[in-house]
């Protein structure tokens, strides 16, 4: 089904009844990768979850969005989708988990509601240290797009810069719309470290211990960071370990919310 929410077209899910339980996903994917939980976690919540603008089937938003944008779209949504609703249990995973990582280390009384257990999967929020490999690439895109700003080259052809950046970045940026690049590039520098111990409420982290793009350190590093925070490990599982492994991804989600 589909809403509007700050004048853009918003597509989501919305089954089950009970408490609510709201499902962000992660970059690049959408609401319905999530299929398997809104049908196991349904039994007993209304589990809601958006595309988030400029993902999947919702409208891409005007301008790039950074991390506070993102915060203020979950906000404006659920005020769109669920007024009523004063309690809401949060599932975040990797780009969703970093959102709700801000969402949380702010939360105030002018909220409009509480959040009083919140899940993160895969979650993104530290940066990541780049390796060797990784800091020659860079290296390499700076000297080029030096070149071709010197040389007056990128003002002749305004696509050049563009072209150069799809080369070196990451396939997921390369997919992205011009938009949706600036975004990306806005969201994942940040860092939220310093903002986790102030996640005050109990926070279930669920990681695969085989993810290459949020490592299990991360969630290591979450735990340690966030006071009430409990990290699960599904063994050889990679960054989607609600899908690599869903019998028991559901199993500890289940114990977890007594589903």
């Amino acid at each position: 089904m589909f809403t509007t929410v700050d004048g853009l077209r918003i597509y989501y899910r919305d089954e089950g009844q009970g408490p609510l339980l709201v499902l962000l996903h992660g970059w690049g994917s959408t609401t319905d990768l999530f299929d398997g939980i809104y049908r196991f976690a349904s039994a007993k919540y209304r589990v809601i979850g958006p595309d988030f603008p400029g993902a999947g089937r919702s409208e891409e938003p005007a301008e790039p969005m950074g991390l506070d944008d993102y915060v203020r779209f979950v906000k404006r949504f659920l005020e769109t989708v669920a007024p009523e609703e004063r309690e809401i249990i949060f599932l975040g995973h990797s780009h969703g988990g970093r959102v709700l990582i801000r969402m949380a280390a702010a939360m105030g009384e002018d909220a409009g509601f509480t959040v009083p257990e919140m899940i993160l999967v895969d979650s993104a929020g530290i940066v990541p240290v780049k390796t060797a490999a990784q800091k020659k690439r860079s290296s390499r895109y700076r000297f080029y797009k030096r070149m071709l700003t010197v040389t007056g080259i990128a003002k002749l052809f305004p696509s050049a810069i563009d072209t150069l950046q799809k080369r070196f970045g990451s396939a997921d940026y390369a997919a992205a719309s011009p938009v949706m690049r600036q975004t990306m590039v806005r969201v994942v520098n940040e860092d939220l470290t310093e903002e986790m111990p102030r996640v005050k409420m109990p926070v279930l982290l669920i990681w695969g211990d085989a993810d290459t793009a949020t490592p299990i350190a991360d969630g290591r590093r979450m735990e340690e960071l966030m006071p009430e925070a409990g990290l699960a490990v599904i063994p050889g599982a990679g960054h989607f370990s609600f899908l690599d492994d869903p019998v028991l991804f559901s199993r500890i989600l289940g114990s977890f919310l007594h589903v």
